[in-house]
């Protein structure tokens, strides 16, 4: 009953005894403006267009007052209010370019962007309803600086400046003020458990580093995405998105995407809002079948065949006078129904107790669903969810807020395991080998077949049992006489089916194929500007606090014995003055980070811009700021054992927790004098202590001279550091032109990465023969008893890059809007100084995108077309590298309006004319997609 009532009251509302004004707001073509704000001055009382443009403002104020009227795109205006119950319509006139739209995220106090200090992007409300993509999220790639690294149809990582992957952990995201990142990964997971696109209210993107306001891993960029409030933007809106996706693996399939948003202001004090949307489409199938190992695709032709989206065949062994073999894999589309699913939900309570704009924010989001995340292996995430919960009070000059992040794996799994141990299940690595050598041997000797055709015998024969000289070689399993050896489950039929659902569902990894995550984080952050005590400049104060707890029961994380946690807090000061007729403003920023595992951190900032010419529109602007990045929660705690390497996180206990227990060959059970018994236990402290570089082993291999080893001197991980310095131009020339021109030079020192080498079961490790130890560990090597580990430090080389971008927009032939933008990113190091470092830029030197588009064509509709071009450039990541190829996309929409329907129809296609194109090697090729919108309320 009292869910009922509480349904009742926040749907229906509740009357109250008030004033009300009414009006509309239209532009200067008498066209009507919706989603205006109309805002009582000095009080929290605020109302917001309907479609057709009009309003009804209820307000407990008296006559007279005041009420500003503000819109995007549109000069503020405000107008006197003189007597009860009447009726204002205002004229809007056009704001001269999207430059004088208002941005807070440069400096963390309002400021037009052609004043930002630093390089911003920003989405309005009026982008959003016009993007050519499917969602806004997906609209946010048309901007300026940003490239997407897409790794599902749902799961989409922004790059800003280089250097990342679809875990891009050098980039924020924050909703509402809370940080998207996942828990465990240290990375956004797309737009999961973000906003709606009928909630979105604007989106600003900052580029470049923003450590000296926000702290550790605000790096290379940072995102605000910014959601309605009920006080001003009642009503319920719904949509419901139909398409249609293509591509040349995965066919044709439906697309589906609902959302609702219901929002009441039940008094000027109180308000409420939630929001729902679900959305369901089959993924972009990842089919490369490029040899990992080199050579033939396929294994007609190369016995030890590793395709990329193959998984199994990672299993190798080398049989003598055979050669190198590898186990038959699954394509990653038979380890995965390739369905992808999301749903978010949130619900808000805002309270505005007094007079003034304080403002008490009670908050809580949902996101859970179904897609596919590539790190070191591809996972797929099923009904991965993620919670957050904030309470937040804010006002005209402060904010504090306290959140929480939860997140739950589901059935996730990683489908490189899943092959294996599918493959297992069927046969044993050893009876597989087994059966391999002995019909590959036979053949040759009896039937006088060539090396390609024993293969091919020999594999069928380990697969399925198939082969000409059954008689020869008996179906049995040693270890059960009486029982023949299984053959290789089929894709689709119920033995596969049983026994990937049997793998899926165990998280023990030399089994099963699950990972668990139930890892938090608890976070809180305050700010104060003190312009209202200080007035010489304007001073602004804050600091935050956060705990990250990692739980994955030893899954992922060497919490074996529970779950681990560690700290991290920070405290800034920032200065902002004007000069010279308010023509120069400084801006200095200073800020002290420090995590519970690593020595603090000092970010400082200056900036300077100045405004020339008559009426200012000619902005300078120069700043010099560094940024850092803490080692993640993987890079530190990880223990996972991938199989042929493990990854061992670098955080002093960690190595002491991470133990494992390797079989010894026979030749190093024969060793004279050694004591060397069949098996030997390794510590995860080795792997930075007692290890061989990889690249060096791998001459040895090949040389058989030990002059070609080298030692891995590993050190542990410590924070990264960038110094940024950045130049900018803004103007506006002919009061329709915008320009917008920036710069910027990076230096990386302590760069992150991960390195892998080789740890010998036994001996020293050591370049003098002489030694006894050493001498030892080169028998290691030799008669294969090693271990590989990918550890996590950071290069000694020095990294640098460079850019600059230039941004054109204009209105033409009256109310067509024109844009265009080319960026020019590239870095460098000196490979000699750590030649195993990879860098991972994964950023095309050269960029352009170009956008035209009418919202008002004609009174209802409206249309937009963006072009995206970009060069050919390298990947680089922990599960493959390659060439991403030279692409252009084309996407376009078109948009009605039904004024009586309160409603806007939308149709659109992303990809228009378009071959398939990739942006991560590994992932699946993105393909085509049109789509059609009803919009109700919007």
């Amino acid at each position: 009953m009292r869910v009922y009532l509480l349904i009742m009251l926040f749907f229906c509302g509740i009357s109250f005894a008030q004033n009300t004004i009414t009006g509309s707001v239209t532009d200067s073509n008498k066209q009507s403006i919706p989603g205006a704000n109309i805002n009582v001055v000095g009080s929290s009382t605020g109302a917001s267009t309907d479609f057709d443009g009009t309003f009804k403002l209820n307000t407990s104020s008296k006559p007279p007052f005041t009420i500003k009227v503000s819109a995007v795109g549109f000069e503020t205006q405000t107008v006197n209010v003189t007597s009860l119950n009447q009726r204002i319509d205002v004229v809007l006139k056009d704001e001269e370019t999207k430059l004088d739209e208002i941005v807070v995220s440069a400096s963390r106090t309002p400021e037009r962007v052609i004043e930002s200090p630093v390089t911003i992007e920003r989405m309005g409300i009026q982008e959003i309803k016009n993007t050519t993509a499917a969602t806004f999220y997906d609209g946010l790639e048309n901007l300026k600086e940003v490239n997407f690294n897409t790794s599902s149809i749902s799961f989409k990582s922004i790059n800003t400046r280089g250097f990342a992957t679809v875990a891009n952990t050098r980039f924020m995201q924050l909703v509402d003020g809370m940080d998207n990142s996942s828990p465990a990964l240290n990375f956004v997971l797309g737009n999961l458990i973000g906003v709606s696109d009928i909630d979105v209210a604007n989106v600003e993107l900052l580029p470049g580093a923003s450590s000296a306001l926000y702290g550790a891993n605000a790096f290379n960029g940072i995102m605000f995405m910014n959601s309605k409030s009920p006080f001003t933007n009642e009503g319920i809106s719904v949509y419901y998105k139909y398409g249609q996706t293509n591509q040349d693996v995965a066919g044709t399939n439906d697309y589906n995407d609902f959302g609702i948003r219901a929002a009441k202001a039940f008094t000027r004090h109180f308000a409420m809002k939630a929001n729902f949307t679900y959305m369901e489409a089959s993924e972009w199938i990842a089919a490369d079948n490029r040899s990992m190992t080199g050579g033939s695709i396929g294994h007609a032709m190369n016995q030890n065949y590793d395709g990329l989206n193959i998984y199994g065949d990672e299993i190798t062994t080398f049989i003598p006078n055979v050669g190198q073999v590898s186990r038959t894999g699954y394509r990653e589309q038979d380890l995965t129904d390739n369905k992808v699913k999301s749903m978010k939900a949130d619900f808000g309570l805002h309270f505005k107790p007094w007079a003034n704009d304080t403002e008490f924010i009670l908050q809580y989001k949902i996101g859970t669903g179904s897609t596919i995340y590539q790190g070191a292996n591809r996972y797929a995430l099923k009904d991965f969810l993620m919670q957050q919960g904030k309470f937040e009070v804010k006002g005209k000059n402060f904010f504090a807020r306290a959140y929480f992040t939860s997140e739950d794996a589901g059935d996730s799994y990683d489908m490189r395991f899943a092959g294996w141990n599918v493959n297992r299940l069927a046969k044993s690595d050893k009876n597989w080998f087994t059966d391999y050598g002995t019909a590959f041997q036979l053949s040759s000797a009896i039937l006088g077949l060539n090396p390609n055709d024993a293969a091919t015998y020999a594999r069928n024969f380990a697969d399925y049992n198939v082969s000409p000289l059954i008689p020869l070689v008996p179906n049995i399993d040693p270890l059960n006489p009486s029982a023949p050896r299984s053959a290789r489950f089929e894709p689709g039929s119920a033995q596969f089916n049983n026994a990937l659902a049997k793998v899926t569902s165990n998280p023990d990894l030399t089994q099963g194929a699950k990972f668990i995550d139930h890892s938090k984080l608890y976070h809180s952050d305050v700010n104060y500007n003190l312009r209202d005590v200080i007035k010489f400049a304007e001073i602004q104060v804050g600091g935050s606090w956060r705990k990250y707890i990692m739980d994955s029961e030893g899954t992922i994380f060497t919490d074996y014995d529970g779950p681990i946690d560690y700290k991290e807090y920070g405290a800034y000061a920032q200065l902002q003055k004007k000069f010279l007729d308010d023509r120069l403003k400084f801006t200095g920023s200073l800020r002290y980070d420090k995590s519970q595992n690593f020595d603090g951190n000092i970010s400082p900032r200056i900036s300077f811009v100045y405004s020339a010419g008559a009426s200012k529109r000619h902005n300078f602007r120069v700043s010099y700021q560094t940024g850092f990045r803490n080692p993640t929660t993987q890079d530190q705690y990880i223990g996972l054992d991938l199989g042929p390497f493990a990854l061992i996180g670098s955080a002093p206990d960690n190595l002491d927790r991470f133990q494992e227990t390797q079989p010894v060959s026979l030749a190093g059970q024969a060793i004279p004098g050694a004591g060397i018994g069949p098996t030997v236990n390794l510590s995860g402290r080795m792997a930075y202590d007692n290890a061989y570089t990889l690249t060096s082993v791998q001459a040895f291999g090949a040389s058989g001279n030990v002059d070609d080893l080298k030692v891995a001197n590993i050190g542990l991980v410590k924070p990264e550091q960038v110094q940024a310095f950045e130049a900018g131009y803004r103007t506006v020339v002919q009061n329709d032109l915008s320009i917008d021109i920036n710069g910027y030079y990076n230096i990386y020192n302590d760069f992150m990465n991960t390195s892998r080498v080789i740890t010998p079961y036994y001996g020293t490790v050591g370049t003098d023969p002489a030694q006894a130890g050493v001498l030892l560990s080169y028998a290691a090597l030799a008669n294969g008893d090693r271990r590989v580990y990918q550890v996590y430090t950071n290069t000694t080389a020095q990294i640098t890059s460079l850019g600059f971008g230039v941004g054109l927009s204009k209105k033409v032939y009256k109310d067509f809007e024109l844009g265009v933008n080319y960026n020019y990113a590239q870095f460098d190091f000196d490979q000699s100084e750590d030649p195993s470092f990879v860098a991972g830029f994964n950023t095309p030197k050269h960029r352009i995108k170009a956008s035209l588009g009418n919202a008002k064509v004609t009174e209802n509709l409206g249309f937009n077309v963006n072009v995206r071009w970009n060069t050919e450039y390298l990947w680089q990541s922990s599960f493959g590298d390659g060439m991403i190829p030279e692409n252009t996309v084309l996407d376009a929409q078109v948009n009605y309006g039904i004024p009586k329907l309160k409603s806007v129809i939308k149709v659109g296609a992303t990809n228009l004319f378009g071959k398939d194109y990739l942006q991560v090697v590994g992932a699946g090729m993105i393909g085509q997609m049109w789509f059609a919108s009803w919009t109700i309320n919007p």
